[in-house]
């Protein structure tokens, strides 16, 4: 299948990234380039992007995508939380902007064997991001513990019925290995009572959320990552990122509210001794959505949340 994502708030990136031309510019959830190819574009001959993603189906669309851009897009395999490194190693000391767009892409929820989607009955329990780690989904559904699996599920999913549906799962793989999408998805209806079925969307959507996360250690590398990224920064660069659930936006959140008021001194202080240095500002008091006209033309985009911080030094 061909790569394939519809890049979510394409216009309101570009416009809060405040792209230069000759600048350098990194986005860390490469994906089909979708996002990229408009950032390259605008970018004259000493400009530069770095474009950094995990999945090796990602890199190899990207790579055909910007290849018209020769040297001034380069291209790495590698996590978003390892860009200090990968920069460093590039020789590179400071970036004009940074992009992350948190979402499945739509080849990823669309491959069937890649196991992201409670859509497809017999997708295996797969769900890495990065295909060369070995641990899968289906390796957390049947050997974690019962209160593990609630935990990740009540934590990661916001599931109101996560007790029940680890009983459930503990129970069923008494009985056999589960290997398929379709039957976590049947364990799962048959933990929830038919009347909170009827809403909400996919029962199966919350659980199936909280083993992506857990499996690709999604708000660990958010959380360590953000600060990190926002130290990379030249005076006026922009860290844009874009999530897709409440768990991530907090995160994004609360980094960003911190690195903007950073002083713990008590409100009664007259003057801050905490020595504390604020690292710019939030340019996104509330964060940005998709209109209603992109809402309407990718369902995806629905749940998306757009949120800006600009580095002063």
């Amino acid at each position: 299948m061909e790569f394939v994502h519809r890049s979510v708030l394409l216009d309101e990136v570009i416009g809060n990234l405040n792209i230069r031309p000759d600048g350098i510019y990194v986005d860390g959830t490469l994906g089909g380039a979708g996002h990229s190819y408009h950032i390259a574009e605008k970018l004259a001959e000493n400009g530069r992007l770095i474009g950094i993603d995990r999945d090796d189906a990602a890199i190899t669309a990207a790579s055909a995508r910007l290849a018209e851009f020769g040297e001034k897009a380069v291209i790495v395999r590698g996590n978003y939380s390892e860009m200090p490194e990968i920069l460093h190693n590039m020789d590179i000391r400071g970036v004009d902007g940074i992009l992350l767009d948190l979402g499945v892409s739509s080849y990823q929820l669309d491959t069937a064997e890649r196991g992201f989607t409670y859509m497809q009955e017999d997708a295996p329990l797969d769900m890495r991001m990065d295909r060369r780690e070995a641990r899968t989904a289906g390796d957390i559904v049947n050997e974690a513990g019962e209160e593990e699996l609630f935990r990740i599920i009540r934590d990661y999913g916001e599931e109101k019925f996560a007790r029940n549906i680890a009983k459930h799962i503990a129970e069923r793989r008494t009985e056999h290995r589960i290997e398929t999408t379709g039957e976590l998805v049947s364990i799962i209806r048959a933990s929830i009572p038919m009347k909170f079925q009827k809403t909400g969307g996919h029962p199966a959507k919350r659980t199936f959320q909280a083993l992506r996360i857990e499996l690709n250690g999604e708000l660990s590398a958010l959380s360590d990552s953000l600060e990190q990224m926002i130290d990379l920064l030249n005076d006026g660069g922009r860290l844009a990122v874009i999530t897709f659930h409440s768990l991530e936006d907090r995160i994004v959140k609360n980094t960003f509210r911190n690195a903007e008021h950073p002083c713990t001194c008590p409100p009664e202080f007259p003057v801050c001794v905490c020595g504390k240095v604020p690292k710019g500002k939030v340019l996104t008091r509330k964060p940005i959505l998709p209109s209603a006209k992109e809402q309407e033309e990718n369902s995806r985009s629905k749940s998306a949340k757009l949120r800006v911080f600009e580095r002063r030094k």
